[in-house]
Formats: C-alpha cells, sequence, structure tokens
C-alpha cells in the first residue's frame, strides 16, 4: 500500500471538492467555481508557463466574472516568483494531510455522537451557514462523484457538527466540517474524523485526507495528533484590484 504523495492529493481536491466546469486554456487548467469558493475558481498550471501566459489565465478568469486567482502547489516557484513580480499577494497557505484509514477507522466515537446522512438533513445545511458554507458548496458536494457521505454531530443532547466526505481513487477526503462554537473543545471534531475514517473504510478507501489552513493552529495540532502526516502544501496567489 504506497502513501499518497502531495500530487495524488491535488487530484483528490479536485474528485471529491469539482468545480463546476474545467477547461484547458493554453498551458492553464481553468475552473468554474459558480460561488463554491477558492479551490473550485483557481487557476492551475499544467506545464511551465512564461509571463506572457499569465494574461491567458487573467482574461480567462474574468471572462467568468471569477477573481484573478492561482493555486501554487508544489514545483510551482517560477509561476511564483512570476505572480509575486506582478502584484500579487500571498493568500492562504494550506496543508494536506494523509493518513492509512485504518488506525483512525479503529476507534468509534459514542453512540450517536456522529451520524451519516446523504443527502444533507436541514439541521446540516443550518449549521453549515452558521460557518460560512453556503449555497454555493453544497452544490459542490453535490457534484462529486463516487461515493460520499455528510455528516451531523450530536454532543450534550443537541447539534454540533456537520461534515462532508467523499473518495476518489481509494482515498477519502473531508470537507467543510463546522463545529457549532458553543460545541467546540469537547472532541466533536476528532469524533467526526473517526467516524467519516470508518465510513471510508467500509466503501473501500485505503487512506483518509484533509486539507487546512497552515494559519488554523489548532486543526493542525489536532490532525498530527491523530498521527496524520503532512505530505506538502499549497497556497493561493490573489490579484486586489485598485
Amino acid at each position: 500500500m504506497t502513501f499518497p504523495d502531495i500530487a495524488q492529493i491535488y487530484d483528490v481536491v479536485d474528485g471529491t471538492w469539482p468545480a463546476a466546469e474545467y477547461a484547458e486554456t493554453g498551458p492553464w487548467l481553468i475552473r468554474t467555481g459558480a460561488g463554491g469558493g477558492q479551490r473550485v475558481s483557481a487557476a492551475t498550471a499544467q506545464q511551465p508557463v512564461s509571463a506572457s501566459d499569465i494574461k491567458t489565465a487573467e482574461d480567462a478568469m474574468l471572462a467568468l466574472g471569477q477573481p484573478k486567482l492561482f493555486m501554487i502547489r508544489e514545483d510551482d516557484e517560477a509561476l511564483d516568483a512570476l505572480l509575486d513580480a506582478r502584484g500579487y499577494m500571498v493568500h492562504d497557505a494550506v496543508n494536506a494531510y494523509v493518513s492509512p484509514v485504518a488506525p483512525l477507522a479503529a476507534q468509534r466515537p459514542p453512540r450517536v455522537t456522529a451520524l451519516l446522512a446523504w443527502e444533507p438533513l436541514a439541521i446540516m445545511l443550518d449549521i453549515w451557514k452558521a460557518g460560512g458554507v453556503d449555497q454555493g458548496r453544497i452544490d459542490v458536494m453535490h457534484r462529486a462523484k463516487g461515493p460520499k457521505t455528510g455528516l451531523i454531530g450530536r454532543l450534550n443532547d443537541h447539534p454540533a457538527a456537520a461534515g462532508f466526505c467523499a473518495i476518489h481513487d481509494n482515498i477519502a477526503m473531508l470537507h467543510a466540517l463546522e463545529v457549532l462554537p458553543h460545541q467546540r473543545r469537547q472532541g466533536m471534531a476528532k469524533h467526526a474524523i473517526h467516524e467519516l475514517a470508518h465510513w471510508a473504510q467500509v466503501n473501500g478507501a485505503s487512506h483518509f485526507s484533509l486539507v487546512t489552513t497552515a494559519a488554523n493552529t489548532g486543526a493542525n495540532a489536532l490532525y498530527t495528533s491523530l498521527g496524520m502526516t503532512c505530505v506538502g502544501q499549497y497556497h493561493y496567489r490573489l490579484k486586489k484590484e485598485s
């Protein structure tokens, strides 16, 4: 069982959190986000690019009514430098974590603490909305192909969390885990991961993965404590128009 590398995780992000449309334009992959956030709206380079290529991507994104936003992956150092020289700012550095699914699936949460459901229940939509996961992101979940599920967390006899998980190429990825503020610091995120890892194992996944911003120190500490390995990073470059 080969441990996934960061290149595989990039594919899993696209497979489990898909854009509305993809278009190859010159050396670029242009994503139509349809209101689904950065991951489904950022352009990525599929081959080495020059300074003259950047306008091609910019024009394509502007034609879609989207910000000038690039995802910078490992080995994109030259592109990163070109965008920096053009006034693009670093935005949201992200860490990618992976674990074999079995260790995470071995521990189950207490009964009725984490329940699975797809389609999303109304309470899940309410929790996501409270955490900023709007309809555009719900639409992303509906677009995901292959096995997928939602999760509703409960603590203290009340709703506590909502999350989404899907599988691509035998790797499960957790998205949109939101814990209500008054239910935090009680282990809800850990319970959700254990339950979703069990679901992923039952559905044939060999590994469990997720991405989180480097600035979210609490989340990074949690995933490390669960034995997950940070296999790489990416960040965005955003051009803010004056």
